[in-house]
């Protein structure tokens, strides 16, 4: 994956696996992208992703992090372009979502990705080579 010519959006998922021990493989693959795009200022998350990332390391991973843990690494993803969610992104995810092919959440993550002009989202839950408005192309960085 050449990572430098485009600019990146990244999903909860890429975030989350960066500190889940339990797939090694992928954990790998989601800290390579922090590091390398992230020191390049080249990865954008939104509020949403941050929120989304709050919740699943505190309560969905084994073991959890604890909640002071977890805010500083919400903290630390501060350095990073984050898109902030608004009104108008949301009436545009929920317009983009009566279409039927993806989830509110997905087509709101679509919208911020869209809003900060990236080209590339990152992302193990949406269709992997799904163009979006002829800009957006969705990539599985944990696709073998």
């Amino acid at each position: 994956m050449s990572y430098m010519s485009d600019k990146y959006f990244a999903d909860t998922n890429i975030l989350v696996y960066a500190f889940d021990k339990r797939e090694p493989e992928k954990q790998q693959i989601a800290q390579e992208i922090l590091i390398t795009l992230g020191s390049s200022y080249n990865l954008t998350i939104s509020t949403q992703v941050l929120q989304e990332f709050f919740v699943t390391i505190t309560r969905k991973l084994q073991p959890a992090f604890s909640f002071e843990v977890a805010y500083e690494l919400v903290e630390e993803f501060a350095c990073y372009p984050i898109v902030e969610i608004n009104f108008q992104m949301i009436l545009a995810a929920i317009k983009r979502n009566q279409q039927g092919y993806v989830s509110f959440w997905d087509a709101l993550i679509i919208e911020a990705a869209l809003k900060n002009n990236c080209n590339i989202l990152l992302s193990e839950d949406m269709q992997d080579g799904q163009f979006i408005d002829n800009q957006l192309i969705i990539k599985n960085p944990f696709k073998k």
